[in-house]
């Protein structure tokens, strides 16, 4: 993909869903004028925690996703498929109905690109009795199936197989990368003593690569091997992993794990690179709705003893392989900080009291001791911990009323503070867009307590698709201008309320946007799935910058934020066949790291302003002005006196000439300047295109005391100006 200079012009004319974008406006650049005044600074530095992220056990969020682990359903699990649906209790509820099963089992395998022929063996396969996403290797007489039992219990998979028969399952592999795999096997056998692993580009073809895994007996074993696959086999086309016995007899597995051989610690390595390199500051984990019915002793010792259960959040299953010493090693390896939420949902204030002490109490400790028992005798020190996620919320596990959260909050910290008391403790908020009373109610109840709230801005809504998708980009536009007021709205009301110095932590952070009902008789369809702003999009870098300016003038209230999320799930990183690319907000995130210790500075913009036509319902009722200014900026000065300007041209008119006029600030020299934009704010970058929206490097003069700065439609710039 063609990169985009911050001096082009914007592309004329360019068709749109919704029409077209005036080529007279896209010509005619509007200016806006930016005063700084360096002399007035900031008290508080910017938090480097701003540009955090989130990471849930969600769809390929961790497993098939930070996880190098590449097979689907590794530990032959009953795999249950949601229906959208929660119980009263906030418990997801399952399909039971065997065309309902079959749906989402051949959807999810033609998401994951696997051949289309293969479908009918999976889905017979699957009410034989053989664990989703797993088919026959052989006739159907070859392999015959039934359910068995895992060594600490739970499900395993028994096959009695003829000669030459076994089990397989497609998968692609990240040969961009490396040749070498892991594979691991944990299984037993009365009557065979080996198996053959190995991989085809191509069903019942002559195989690609092979190993035959040695050791198997009567008792549990883990096996291990090694697959290399040669360098002049395909690359982009999925393989076909199938283990086989050749003499045939009883096998029972436990569990069979694939790995490229550069994995990291069991991480994703791409995956590892691209987060160190935006200078990743925090980390929360392990939800999200997820956590509200987690268990975190389920996921430390052994893989072999962790129990596979359901995820009773989101459907499928949750196979424990990574818990809490996978998320500290993955920290760790990228170099940022831990945070935990605790289940506050389904689990005990003693229960949370265990893990801390698990994370933090020395090698001497009940659990500290366990911990080094597992291979890490030094504490993690992890110093965040949120109690609980969303329990306001009717879709989480033993969701509560606000009076219930104090009542919870107070038996949780007790127990948390007593295991740790240099812990910081973080409550659960209701986002501040409709959540007054149950702040309210928090601010009341625990006044002399509380040190900080969280906050989950989903906003957005369904939207009627007969709307323009420029409306709904100008609305989220808007958004963040409510989020700082109401922002300030509970700092004030906490003041007031004895909540002293008080902190907020946004803990979740996306575009939440739907598609809404269809258009009706007369009208038009303009939204759609390839126009609507989301997670994914140009949109959401500047909508997450413009939460991070919102952030940074309101310090030191705003404490982090977690943007959701890491990978495939929300904004951040995408994995699709094992290669792994960055969402454009992953980019605006990498700018907006360089303020981490800066100090903002006085800054007056006057520039257009346009409006929201309010057709996200989830704003209608906020209040306020309608208009924003089309231009909004950050300037702060970095601890190497770095002067460090931030500007996000929101508009949709076309591109704008910001004129800085610095002040007492003297310049040395031009600028160094990064522009992120695209010709749409639902611009994408793809697996065809990965670098299609990235940042574009180029000077800036300063010239007696100022600087113009182009900023093209839809782009977040970032620009550094070193003192003389």
């Amino acid at each position: 993909m063609p990169n985009r200079s911050i001096i082009l012009p914007f592309l004329l004319s360019l068709p749109l869903a919704g029409g077209m974008i005036n080529s007279d406006a896209a010509d005619q650049p509007v200016s806006a004028t930016l005063v700084i005044d360096a002399t007035a600074v900031s008290a508080f530095p910017i938090p480097r925690e701003l540009t955090g992220k989130f990471c849930e056990h969600l769809g390929a969020n961790i497993y098939n996703g930070m996880d190098a682990q590449i097979l689907r359903n590794p530990t032959f699990a009953d795999y249950p498929f949601w229906t959208g649906q929660m119980s009263p209790d906030g418990i997801t509820t399952f399909h039971f109905e065997r065309p309902s099963i079959e749906g989402e089992l051949r959807r999810q395998a033609i998401r994951a690109g696997w051949p289309e022929a293969e479908l009918p063996g999976l889905l017979k396969a699957r009410n034989d009795s053989l664990a989703c996403f797993w088919a026959r290797a052989g006739r159907d007489d070859d392999v015959q199936i039934s359910p068995d039992t895992g060594p600490q219990g739970g499900r395993a998979q028994r096959l009695e197989l003829r000669p030459g028969a076994g089990v397989r399952q497609w998968a692609w592999l990240p040969l961009h990368r490396t040749r070498q795999y892991e594979i691991q096997i944990l299984a037993r056998s009365p009557d065979m003593a080996s198996l053959r692993v190995t991989l085809s580009a191509a069903q019942d073809q002559a195989p690609t690569a092979e190993v035959n895994v040695s050791g198997l007996g009567p008792g549990w074993r883990k096996l291990t091997g090694s697959i290399l696959v040669p360098r002049d086999a395909a690359a982009d086309a999925p393989y076909c992993l199938t283990l086989s016995a050749e003499t045939g007899g009883q096998l029972v597995l436990g569990h069979v794990f694939l790995r490229p051989a550069d994995h990291v610690n069991g991480a994703d390595p791409d995956v590892i690179r691209l987060l160190k390199e935006s200078r990743l500051p925090l980390l929360r984990w392990p939800g999200g709705n997820f956590v509200s019915a987690y268990h975190w002793e389920d996921g430390v010792g052994p893989v072999e003893s962790r129990p596979t259960k359901p995820n009773y959040a989101w459907g499928g299953v949750e196979p424990n392989t990574f818990g809490t010493d996978e998320f500290i090693a993955f920290c760790r390896a990228v170099g940022c900080e831990p945070m935990i939420c605790v289940n506050a949902g389904t689990g005990t204030p003693a229960e949370a009291a265990r893990w801390i002490e698990y994370c933090n109490g020395p090698a001497t400790s009940p659990m500290g001791g366990r911990r080094a028992a597992n291979g890490h005798p030094e504490p993690y020190r992890v110093r965040r911990w949120e109690v609980g996620n969303e329990l306001w919320g009717h879709w989480q596990a033993h969701w509560t009323t606000a009076s219930g959260y104090v009542d919870r909050y107070r038996q949780f910290s007790r127990a948390m503070l007593e295991s740790a008391p240099d812990i910081q403790l973080l409550a659960c908020g209701a986002p501040v867009l409709w959540g007054k009373n149950w702040n309210d109610t928090l601010i009341a109840g625990l006044a002399g307590d509380i040190r900080s709230f969280t906050d989950h801005p989903l906003i957005g809504g369904d939207t009627p698709r007969a709307t323009d998708p420029l409306d709904v980009f100008r609305d989220f536009m808007r958004v963040p201008d409510i989020l700082e007021r109401k922002w300030g709205d509970l700092r004030e009301d906490a003041s007031r309320g004895g909540a002293k110095d008080v902190r907020l932590a946004v803990t979740e952070l996306q575009m939440f946007a739907h598609l809404g009902a269809a258009a009706g008789a007369g009208e038009k369809e303009r939204l759609n799935r390839e126009n609507l702003v989301n997670p994914a999009t140009l949109g959401e870098a500047l909508y997450d910058t413009l939460i991070y300016h919102a952030a940074a003038r309101l310090q030191p209230f705003v404490s982090l934020v977690t943007h959701s999320a890491t990978v495939n799930h929300g904004g951040g990183l995408r994995k699709e066949r094992e290669r792994v690319y960055a969402n454009p907000c992953h980019y605006a995130h990498l700018l907006l790291a360089e303020f981490a210790g800066a100090k903002a500075v006085k800054s007056t913009l006057q520039g257009p302003s346009e409006r929201a036509p309010l057709v996200l319902p989830e704003i209608r009722n906020a209040g306020g002005d309608q208009s924003f200014g089309v231009v909004d900026a950050l300037v702060a000065l970095s601890p190497k006196d770095e002067l460090l300007l931030s500007a996000v041209n929101r508009g949709t008119a076309g591109p704008i000439n910001l004129t800085v006029k610095l002040g007492s600030f003297r310049a040395a020299g031009s600028a160094e300047v990064f522009a992120l934009s695209g010709p749409v704010p639902w611009a994408v970058n793809t697996l065809a295109e990965p670098d299609a929206i990235r940042p574009v490097r180029s000077p800036a003069e300063v010239r007696e005391g100022e600087m113009v700065l182009a900023l093209p439609p839809f782009s977040v710039v970032r620009a550094r100006l070193p003192a003389r």
